[in-house]
């Protein structure tokens, strides 16, 4: 069992950069109602121009006028409870798995690296360059710019759907068959990932709602949503897998058609939101422009490069741990599963620092949007490092929650020792990565994820060829959430965060290409 719940919680406390950031301000609409709202879509004037007011929308104010303690404070602090409720369904879905067996919990495991995976593209990097793309058009009063950026954007979403849909839902079982795993396993993990990634599309624009609303400043009917969303997915997911009620047992599939089903309908609920024009703000079609595609993936491009940098280092921290012996991978596990607590605070900053950041950047107000970031990364380098700072003076009010093992223990209170007091550095460094998204240059960020990888992974290597001990381990672990910290603060000083400022006539020329 131990295992078992060190696989889950790596996971869950590593590849949790992809949380999502939705609301719910739900009015009742007849589905007549909805498919004519669809159709409208296709009517509209495509050369209607679509120039904010010289005030822009209040909701794009807050970010420009706004007292930033306050505004960061009003809006992060329901982002960071929205992040929790959706980790919490992380939680009780293995939970109810588990409750049918060990199998059936490992089959969960073993898709479970490619589910995170997928919402960190999708929110965390593709989601990133749209909300980037689109908060800074609109930060220069150019709503059209912004609306071809949010369309450019869906065509991205709906290609990787398309990929995830035929790798992951299609193929998934000679996929997951590359596991050592056994046969009962696998054809568990099957029947989840055909139904989560067969609707791959779902998913994916989701998320891309998701980025629109936050990049048009809507953080609080985002975090209603998600919380809303979140707490019916957990009942949902229980009555499916253990079918509780009148509902049947779908078993394995439980969390997975709960998962979909929930996308589904809040998918269905915001597409209406922007058609009926509740935000200022329009989806529809328009021509295909090459610098308005490059302007998204120079961040969600690259940042898929992150993603993939942090499911790399989550793997080889796992394997290098685990030839430690099972105590060790267990008490790893259980001390990593701190990281929990951190992310919600990180992220719940940072889902408020991109659009924030993007939309002053594209206003020229570049000496704010620098005070936004140092501002959102003292906030989060503060409430994470206490929280760091208390459990590795006294772990056992963390570990004594989850274990009785001695060993399991001993190893969960060295890591924990080692690793959390420099959780302060971890916040505040994903902080900054966020706010780094808003200026639309993640070179020097991407870069900084892969030279953690790197280290770790080296520091790692030598730990096992010459018989360091796992202090060591765990001592690369600490500086790789160093490297984050320390890197993401100095990238502050580069000359991307010092742009020239640019002219009416130079926002005139962007729209123009």
């Amino acid at each position: 069992m131990p295992d078992n719940i060190h696989t889950l919680n790596v996971s869950q406390s590593s590849i949790l950069c992809s949380q999502i950031q939705v609301g719910m301000n739900c009015n009742n609409l007849s589905f007549f109602r909805f498919w004519k709202t669809i159709t409208i879509l296709y009517v509209w004037d495509l050369g209607a121009d679509s120039k904010l007011g010289s005030q822009g929308t209040p909701q794009l104010q807050v970010f420009l006028n706004s007292p930033i303690l306050k505004m960061l404070l009003r809006l992060a602090l329901p982002n960071m409870v929205a992040i929790i409720t959706m980790t919490a369904i992380i939680i009780a879905d293995a939970s109810y798995i588990g409750r049918l067996g060990t199998v059936e919990l490992a089959s969960l495991a073993l898709v479970f690296p490619f589910q995170s995976l997928m919402q960190m593209m999708a929110a965390g990097a593709i989601g990133g360059g749209i909300t980037s793309s689109v908060s800074r058009a609109l930060g220069r009063n150019r709503q059209t710019e912004a609306e071809e950026a949010a369309w450019h954007g869906f065509l991205i979403v709906i290609m990787m759907s398309v990929i995830y849909t035929i790798i992951l839902g299609i193929f998934c079982g000679p996929v997951l068959s590359l596991f050592d795993a056994s046969n009962e396993v696998v054809e568990g993990a099957i029947i989840y990932s055909r139904i989560l990634f067969g609707a791959a599309a779902v998913g994916w624009v989701f998320f891309f709602l998701c980025s629109i609303l936050r990049a048009i400043g809507e953080i609080l009917l985002l975090s209603r949503i998600i919380i809303v969303s979140s707490l019916v997915q957990i009942i949902l997911s229980g009555a499916l897998t253990l079918g509780l009620g009148p509902l049947p047992s779908f078993g394995i599939a439980g969390p997975a058609v709960a998962m979909v089903f929930c996308h589904g309908i809040t998918t269905i609920y915001m597409l209406i939101l922007i058609l009926k024009g509740s935000f200022e703000f329009r989806l529809r079609p328009y021509p295909f422009k090459l610098l308005t595609l490059y302007d998204i993936m120079k961040v969600g491009g690259i940042g898929l490069i992150n993603s993939s940098a942090i499911a790399l280092t989550v793997i080889v921290v796992t394997r290098i741990i685990g030839s430690y012996g099972t105590s060790a991978l267990a008490g790893y596990g259980l001390g990593s599963r701190l990281e929990i607590m951190v992310i919600p605070i990180a992220f719940g900053i940072g889902g408020v620092l991109t659009p924030a950041v993007g939309a002053n950047f594209g206003a020229n107000q570049f000496g704010r949007a620098r005070k936004i970031a140092w501002t959102g990364c003292g906030l989060s380098a503060i409430f994470t490092g206490l929280i760091g700072i208390v459990f590795a003076t006294v772990p056992n009010l963390w570990l004594d929650q989850f274990t009785s093992d001695p060993a399991a223990y001993e190893y969960g209170a060295l890591y924990l020792g080692i690793v959390a007091p420099l959780y302060g550095l971890l916040g505040g460094g994903m902080a900054l990565y966020f706010a780094s998204q808003g200026t639309g240059h993640m070179v020097i960020p991407v870069s900084i994820s892969l030279l953690r990888l790197l280290v770790v992974g080296t520091v790692g290597f030598l730990s096992i060829q010459l018989s360091l001990g796992l202090s060591t381990v765990f001592g690369s672990v600490a500086i790789g959430l160093g490297i984050i910290g320390i890197g993401m603060g100095l990238n502050m000083f580069s000359p991307t965060w010092r742009p020239k400022a640019t002219s009416s006539l130079d926002a005139i020329s962007f729209r123009a290409k």
